[in-house]
């Protein structure tokens, strides 16, 4: 580890040496590669400047045991040896994480697709609740979000409704979401108070580009066709909804929130490559899942995640057996405790699996 470590620190050097050429401020296409790579490992040579300095400050007030002092200072140095060498340990730990092979599309924007599962119209309003969090979520962290596509149920609920957000690093926080999510609780159209159990199905979706995935348009069959539901002037009276059919996949994606034809395409294009990419990921995972037991993060759509017990006030994330009291606040986007919960034991079982 500490092998590594070196060299990066020489590779930030010499990255940063780089930057400084003038040859280098003249490319511009130059310049923001380096940047980028700079900015990647910039973290660990931080951390790992930090963890040097603890350990020679460590290792200074060993050395300072070894001289004649009276036994109030002794005490004091032996108890800043104690802390420093559980400082180490954590930095050590820390430096560990940050050297785990890093997901590529942990950076990316992403794309969430909930559709409403078991449970009739309640299910389409718990779809309704998931997508609001997802949105509130978005809200606190400061990103941007833009509708794709939606089904509405004319009730609240919606059948599906696919939507983006754009912001750093929303695949590293979102991709834990994806699975089926239970819901408990008395529906309003309920007289004998009764509490039934519906579900949503969520999938995050990593947002590609040409790079990433090519699509053979010839692959594609295009349908345009009238919009349907609430719209203003032009939105039901033009052909300007748009299906995509991918033929080797059977993939559907039908986009019809825009008012232009060439708008409800590009989106669709969009949608259609991020389900490309993912199916290509899902069929990696399921490979690894068969080496591994962990099902964090392997983003299995069938997988029940997650409940929410109105009654008792709960959500329960069945894969790391964390249950949170305090619904209100979670279904209002308050879902970084969680998240940072999945992160910490994914993390735990990528350690686990190097160590071994």
């Amino acid at each position: 580890m500490l092998d590594k470590l070196e060299f990066l620190e020489e590779k930030y050097i010499e990255l940063s040496e780089k930057l400084s050429d003038p040859a280098t401020l003249s490319d511009s296409q130059k310049l923001q590669k380096l940047m980028k790579e700079q900015a990647q490992i910039e973290p660990i040579v931080t951390k790992y400047k930090e963890y040097k300095e603890v350990k020679n400050q460590h290792a200074e007030s060993k050395e300072m045991l070894r001289e004649k002092l009276d036994d109030d200072f002794k005490e004091m140095v032996k108890e800043e040896i104690k802390e420093l060498a559980e400082k180490q340990e954590v930095l050590e730990q820390e430096l560990k994480i940050l050297l785990l092979p890093k997901d590529p599309n942990d950076d990316k924007d992403v794309i969430v697709e909930i559709r409403a599962g078991v449970g009739g119209d309640e299910a389409g309003l718990f779809a309704g609740n998931l997508l609001r969090m997802y949105l509130r979520y978005a809200e606190r962290q400061g990103w941007r979000t833009e509708f794709m596509s939606m089904s509405d149920q004319g009730i609240g609920g919606y059948k599906e409704v696919i939507f983006s957000i754009k912001g750093k690093g929303a695949y590293s926080k979102l991709k834990y979401e994806s699975g089926v999510h239970r819901v408990q609780r008395v529906p309003d159209t309920e007289s004998s108070g009764r509490i039934h159990t519906s579900s949503a199905t969520v999938a995050v979706l990593p947002e590609v580009d040409d790079i990433d995935i090519e699509v053979n348009p010839n692959d594609v069959r295009v349908d345009v066709f009238r919009s349907s539901g609430n719209g203003g002037q032009c939105v039901n009276t033009t052909d300007s909804a748009v299906r995509l059919t991918h033929i080797p996949t059977g993939i559907v994606i039908s986009c019809q929130d825009e008012k232009s034809q060439l708008k409800n395409k590009d989106k669709a294009f969009k949608v259609l490559k991020a389900k490309l990419y993912d199916k290509y990921l899902q069929e990696q995972n399921s490979e690894l899942a068969q080496e591994r037991k962990s099902q964090v993060g392997s983003g299995d759509r069938s997988e029940r995640i997650r409940t929410y017990n109105y009654p008792q006030g709960r959500v329960s994330d069945h894969r790391i057996g964390l249950t949170l009291y305090k619904l209100d606040s979670f279904l209002d986007g308050d879902i970084t405790e969680m998240i940072d919960a999945l992160t910490t034991s994914d993390q735990a079982e990528k350690l686990k699996q190097v160590s071994n």
